[in-house]
């Protein structure tokens, strides 16, 4: 099997609106779109949504044991195992076993997000 596909649409459309899920245990707070994925690896790129006010720490920091890329679209968000606001256009490749986050978000953010489970283990590059 491979990553979904999805001729042209805007994810950000006020239509689109129905496909936004609130994150478990973030309800109020925090929304993802899936935009591909494929089941038989996990890899997913998805949007994720932090409303203004948004706040993780009781979720604490996280790591995966995955790589992963992020990209701000807009708005800012605060990383604290980093001590840094990331606003448009930052960009991470994570390696597996980074910690991040928790994260709050003062005015919203919207960032894409990519995840590679398929490639667990693997060391930085």
């Amino acid at each position: 099997m491979s990553k979904s596909t999805r001729t042209y649409w805007n994810p950000l459309g006020a239509d689109q609106a129905h496909h936004w899920r609130w994150v478990e245990g973030l309800e109020g707070q925090v929304q993802e779109l899936i935009l591909s994925e494929d089941p038989a690896t996990g890899e997913i790129t998805r949007l994720t949504r932090f409303l203004p006010g948004a706040d993780t720490a009781a979720f604490g920091g996280k790591a995966h044991d995955f790589p992963e890329e992020i990209f701000i679209v807009s708005g800012r968000l605060y990383d604290e195992a980093f001590a840094i606001w990331l606003e448009p256009g930052h960009y991470a490749s994570r390696p597996p076993g980074e910690q991040h986050g928790p994260f709050r978000s003062d005015e919203g953010c919207l960032v894409l997000d990519v995840s590679f489970p398929q490639r667990g283990g693997e060391g930085s590059s």
